[in-house]
């Protein structure tokens, strides 16, 4: 269904009081114009971390330049982040890291790398590191809500935890070199599922 069917069609709903807000998923700018210009998008949610940067470079400004928040998911880069890893072939089939390219081989090696300045920076302030990447997309702007996934009430503390944090400017510097986009080895996603994402 194109996107402006699909706006038109939520802005219905919420004009008859049965939607609230109208959100997208992972959509870049083009199907973000499409569908504001029908009906006012209130959030678009999508994959951004520390380790996955996509949207720094055209969807970010995007968003901003109409007054639409970003929600991101997977903002622990699917736990990687936290530290707490293991490499792909040590989960059980079925878990989704296991095919997860960054987990595999020399990329795992690569990105461990990459993040030990997360854990430096969490030894340094006494946190920990989950919380030191919540704490550096909060300070990204008041306009990027990060929605961490757990299924514990232990890791659930933490994250919320990650607000009363503030990094300084040369940590959020050191943090945003690190783990540059030229500094993470392999593809957010297999082929198959990067065919499907809207970038």
């Amino acid at each position: 269904m194109p996107m402006g069917d699909v706006a038109g069609a939520v802005g219905e709903l919420v004009k008859a009081g049965k939607v609230r807000y109208f959100g997208l998923s992972e959509v870049g700018v083009a199907n973000i114009r499409k569908a504001h210009a029908v009906f006012p998008v209130t959030a678009v949610q999508s994959e951004y971390s520390l380790w996955e940067r996509n949207l720094e470079a055209d969807v970010i400004p995007f968003l901003r330049e109409l007054g639409i928040g970003l929600v991101p998911f997977s903002p622990l880069g699917r736990g990687f982040l936290t530290g707490a890893v293991k490499r792909a072939e040590e989960y059980p089939v079925g878990d989704f890291r296991r095919g997860d390219p960054r987990y595999q081989g020399t990329n795992f090696d690569n990105n461990m790398k990459a993040a030990a300045i997360v854990r430096d920076i969490a030894t340094q302030i006494n946190a920990k590191p989950g919380q030191v990447a919540l704490a550096w997309l909060l300070a990204k702007g008041n306009d990027i809500v990060p929605i961490p996934g757990t299924k514990r009430v232990k890791y659930l503390e933490e994250n919320l935890a990650a607000v009363d944090i503030n990094l300084t400017t040369a940590q959020i510097k050191l943090l945003d070199e690190a783990l540059a986009p030229s500094k993470i080895s392999g593809p957010r996603y297999n082929p198959t599922v990067m065919a499907t994402i809207d970038r």
